[in-house]
């Protein structure tokens, strides 16, 4: 296996014509269909194409258009290339794609990552490119041997002949080149998978270990200054004036500027833009959100709860339903704002130079990020060159593009280029938050225990609105805000969803599993509590209303049965279950839980059972399963963004903890087969962690965990 990660930029390769190709290689360009939501450019369409090259040495170059950020799509679309193409796994390396149309996302219209949805969309295209590229070598191979090519054979990147002659890709390559493309190549049956589906070791990691990765921060150019900036602490706070002289008489200091999102200070070095950056001694007018608190957004929040009317969802007759009910239940959830806490703090170097601007950050949107540098700098789209660094953590942080704004301006306004670095306190300030959120429930049940009705009510701010490049459909709801809760799988006849808007004040923006990540929490939770209301199991419950739901029963029941679900567990042990859907994949959990005397949750072990569909790499499921549970209960036991007289109270890892690794439980991840569409993985793994843990917790204390972060403080009262 080669394990070496090529990080600069391939140059633009054309798609291949009959008699058209230079030199010695083969280089295969493949147009993969349009989405549904295809976004138009300027005067043109965005059209997606990805790349493949074989060179006369035999090795196989895969160029990825997304971005790795450890989900392990640098490793997942060489796979599926080279499955296809038969090649040998030796003999494939991976490129990082520059930032251009050509290998646009299909399901976003546009270049960028997230959504779970890299393998998604590139399943079947990439597939396509390694078999129209193999019938290629076949056809040239044929040819020199005057045989017909359905008498022709492919193995570990060589043609075998009839009589068992042998012809590497690499002799092949002129030949090949000048075959017509297949348009519709023969693809493999599942059945013939030598690389798909088989655990697979990352071709990315041996850089990330010997420290040949090169990540956003790592990126350096010449006479490049580093820029540390005093933020805005609240939203639309102002400075009212700053200590240019202080910062300027820090040693290295080289320059003061005031932009639209606070007041930076650039230096020879990050530790002189830092101490010159504190020196600045800004105070600032923090504006109509000075008053900003945490119980105001909650005030907010569950006003627009409340007065709830925007529909997402509405079936049968839930007031009736209610009315005729035996067992009426009712109860408000809800969660805070969440910073995304990336490893790697933002960060992004730019220069402005010769009517162009060349980036270096790792971002998951280079398609909508390199307009809004062209707007920014005042130069064509065509002279913005972005290049893709690997990414320390994304979780959809790294999809907004304000550090590369800041950086792109300060390089505009200083002439030189300018790496921009966050501190975590300015991170953890910068807003982009998962939106804090209130759900009301009421519920009802019939004689025996059945659910009839349910009506859900969702108070939260919009990540729609603020994108910058979405709208709040007609029906006035946040698709976000809603999902997991209006597509809630059980069988309840009478069920209505709405949404009502808030806008506290606090950029909102996406983060692991987006709306999923809370409304699995909410969902899961509250259909405990119809269970214990019905006196029934949780599991049993829930299987009951699954029956027509086959993918998140299998694993609910496989979740289940792994982890005993019914057997004895050790003393002062208790376990809690969920299961969700989320970006085409089904995930259910169990958590086995103990509470402290304190009301400290410890959580013990986890069994993950998941149906994603057809599978690339079971071991980077297993893995990204593992981290989702590390990212989803660090959220449940700790995460909080929380504000007071208008700003952030957190600013680092001391009040914004995340899991330790003394704090980690046993994860065991069951993967069932599937000959489905493969579903995302990145972000599955999440939603259902919170709600199998605080279901636990209530089956050890009796106390219904509705609030996050859980407060250990509360429990040891109940």
């Amino acid at each position: 296996m080669n394990t070496t990660i090529q990080t600069q930029n391939p140059s633009r390769r054309a798609f291949l014509q009959a008699g058209g190709a230079t030199g010695a290689a083969l280089v295969i360009g493949f147009a993969l269909p349009l989405a549904a939501r295809r976004v138009q450019a300027a005067g043109s369409s965005f059209a997606p194409n990805a790349f493949l090259r074989i060179t006369p040495d035999n090795r196989v170059t895969v160029v990825c258009g997304s971005s790795e950020m450890g989900q392990g799509v640098l490793t997942a679309i060489p796979m599926l290339v080279a499955e296809e193409l038969d090649a040998d796994w030796k003999l494939v390396s991976v490129e990082q794609a520059p930032s251009d149309t050509a290998y646009n996302n299909p399901v976003f219209g546009m270049q960028a990552t997230g959504g779970s949805t890299t393998v998604r969309a590139f399943y079947t295209p990439m597939r396509q490119a390694g078999a129209a590229a193999r019938e290629m070598l076949v056809a040239a191979a044929a040819k020199r041997w005057g045989v017909e090519p359905s008498t022709l054979k492919t193995s570990a990147s060589q043609v075998i002949g009839p009589k068992g002659q042998r012809l590497s890709y690499g002799q092949l390559v002129e030949a090949a080149a000048l075959e017509a493309v297949p348009t519709n190549p023969t693809l493999k049956k599942n059945a013939d998978f030598k690389i798909l589906g088989k655990p697979t070791r990352r071709l990315d990691t041996p850089a990330k270990i010997n420290g040949t990765a090169m990540f956003g921060i790592d990126a350096q150019v010449d006479g490049m200054l580093v820029a540390v900036m005093a933020r805005a602490p609240a939203p639309g706070a102002k400075p009212l004036k700053y200590d240019e002289a202080a910062a300027k008489a820090v040693k290295g200091v080289q320059a003061v500027i005031a932009i639209p999102h606070g007041v930076a200070v650039l230096a020879s070095g990050y530790y002189a833009a830092r101490q010159g950056r504190d020196a600045l001694n800004v105070q600032w007018d923090l504006g109509a959100h000075a008053d900003l608190s945490s119980a105001k957004v909650n005030k907010l929040l569950n006003e627009a709860a409340d007065g709830a009317s925007a529909v997402a969802k509405s079936s049968g007759d839930v007031g009736a339903a209610l009315n005729a009910a035996t067992t009426r239940l009712s109860a408000t959830y809800q969660v805070p704002y969440l910073a995304h806490a990336t490893m790697e703090p933002l960060n992004c170097l730019a220069w402005v130079k010769d009517g162009g601007v060349e980036i270096w950050a790792g971002t998951q949107s280079q398609g909508p990020a390199s307009g809004i540098i062209a707007n920014v700098a005042g130069v064509p789209v065509a002279k913005v060159k972005l290049n893709t660094m690997m990414l320390g953590g994304g979780f959809g942080r790294r999809f907004a593009p304000d550090f590369m704004i800041d950086a792109t301006l300060l390089s505009k306004i200083s002439g030189k280029p300018v790496k921009l670095i966050y501190t975590r306190e300015d991170d953890m300030a910068a807003g982009f938050y998962r939106p804090a959120s209130v759900v009301k429930f009421e519920a009802g049940l019939d004689a025996q225990g059945q659910p009839t009705a349910l009506q859900v009510r969702v108070g939260s701010p919009s990540i729609m609105a603020g994108s910058g490049f979405m709208q709040i459909p007609p029906n006035g709801v946040d698709t976000f805000a809603v999902e997991g809760l209006a597509d809630q799988p059980y069988a309840i006849a009478n069920a209505h969803i709405a949404y009502g808007r808030a806008e506290p004040g606090p950029q909102v923006w996406f983060w692991r599993s987006v709306g999923h990540s809370q409304n699995a929490f909410f969902i899961e939770s509250f259909i405990d509590e119809l269970a214990a209301a019905a006196k029934a199991d949780p599991y049993q419950f829930r299987a009951q209303l699954l029956q027509d739901k086959p993918r998140e029963l299998g694993v609910l029941r496989a979740a289940a049965q792994k982890a005993g679900w019914g057997k004895p567990l050790p003393k002062g042990r208790y376990r809690g279950i969920a299961v969700a859907e989320s970006f085409g994949s089904y995930v259910a959990q169990v958590a086995e839980v103990s509470v402290g005397k304190d009301g400290t949750p410890r959580v013990h072990r986890v069994v993950a059972a998941v149906d994603c569909g057809q599978t690339v790499n079971p071991q980077t499921i297993e893995r990204q399963v593992e981290s989702a549970i590390v990212y989803g209960l660090s959220a449940a036991l700790y995460g909080q963004v929380s504000y007071k007289d208008g700003v952030v109270e957190q600013g680092n890892f001391h009040n914004y903890p995340v899991l330790r690794m003394s704090e980690m439980p046993k994860v065991e991840v069951h993967i069932l087969p599937s000959k489905e569409a493969p579903g995302g993985m990145g972000e599955p793994g999440t939603p259902p962690i919170a709600p199998a843990v605080c279901n636990a917790i209530y089956a050890a204390t009796g106390v219904r965990v509705r609030t996050l972060p859980i407060d250990a403080k509360a429990l040891a009262k109940a």
